[in-house]
């Protein structure tokens, strides 16, 4: 398939050179002036790979927009809706559109992909997302993974996973679309409680962040219209190894350095979904401790010692 890539950060310049590998003509595009992508088109590296001549690397948006088949989307998710005004100025019709961001609209509480659908017609432009555990750094040294691609189109999304499948991810078709992305975006928010957790030497608390995470997340699932065993696949707890353990994630450096007050420059796109989690959970009456927790010390200037201290202090519950 011809796919263009939009988006050269870590993870597209990742998902650019995965599905060159895999066979297929991919154009990798970035906005012109950006670092990343002057790095990528002068040297055709960054600091995770190296791109093969057959990725094309342009700036030139509605080339890469006309050319695809399907066309990928890894930006900074807050920053979506106003790239989505700029992208569906061209024809965007009999194309597929993947999200590969994990991430909760911060301002309005939607999911990516109803961003992405207030753009487009679904009907002509079908919308996947492809969510589930990796970092680049173990793909481009040939450490195998598992995947999710979830759409409400069902032929697209059996297409999808049937071409992007390969022995480096082994990719599986979600079936529940709501709770692909919403499980995708909270574990990036128990990924900063689990930094925060190391900052302070807490690290045994980690298991039962896991359990109690992923079940208050399932609530919250179930109360969005999705399948609340979804937060026990690949999209949540299948990707708490990833998020929750490993020193390449950026949401766990987040909160190891945010506890200790050391400021941390990269994108931990768990910050905003903390925001957008709560609003949710309010909206629909959802209780979410770890979550409410977590943004009472990021936005609320609550100490981190003294938000655990009321967790522990909260009524005694049932687990299940």
């Amino acid at each position: 398939m011809k796919i263009s890539v939009l988006g050269c950060g870590r993870w597209g310049s990742c998902i650019a050179w995965y599905l060159d590998k895999t066979g297929h003509e991919v154009l990798s595009c970035g906005l012109e002036n950006a670092p990343e992508f002057i790095q990528l088109k002068e040297t055709r590296k960054n600091d995770y790979l190296e791109f093969p001549e057959s990725i094309e690397v342009s700036s030139d948006l509605e080339y890469a927009i006309e050319r695809a088949e399907v066309i990928v989307i890894s930006i900074s998710a807050q920053h979506l809706r106003e790239y989505m005004a700029d992208i569906s100025k061209y024809n965007l019709d009999g194309k597929i559109i993947v999200l590969c961001m994990k991430c909760v609209e911060e301002s309005t509480g939607c999911r990516l992909s109803e961003v992405v659908t207030s753009f487009v017609d679904e009907e002509k432009t079908p919308v996947a997302v492809w969510v589930g555990p990796g970092h680049p750094q173990d793909f481009v040294k040939g450490i195998p993974n598992c995947m999710v691609i979830d759409s409400k189109n069902e032929e697209v999304k059996t297409m999808l996973v049937n071409e992007l499948s390969s022995s480096l991810i082994r990719m599986y078709i979600g079936n529940d679309f709501i709770g692909s992305e919403i499980g995708a975006a909270a574990k990036n928010v128990v990924g900063i409680v689990a930094g925060m957790l190391d900052g302070v030497n807490y690290q045994s608390l980690k298991g039962a962040l896991m359990a109690r995470g992923a079940r208050e997340i399932s609530r919250l699932i179930e109360a969005l219209g999705g399948n609340p065993l979804s937060a026990f696949g690949l999209c949540h707890l299948g990707d708490y190894e990833a998020t929750l353990f490993s020193k390449w994630s950026h949401n766990r450096m987040y909160g190891e350095n945010f506890v200790k007050g050391i400021e941390y420059g990269k994108l931990a796109e768990g910050v905003m979904t903390t925001k957008a989690l709560k609003k949710l959970a309010d909206k629909h009456n959802v209780e979410m401790p770890i979550v409410s927790c977590l943004y009472d010390v990021l936005f609320e200037g609550k100490p981190f010692e003294t938000a655990m201290e009321e967790l522990f202090d909260r009524s005694v519950k049932a687990e299940f």
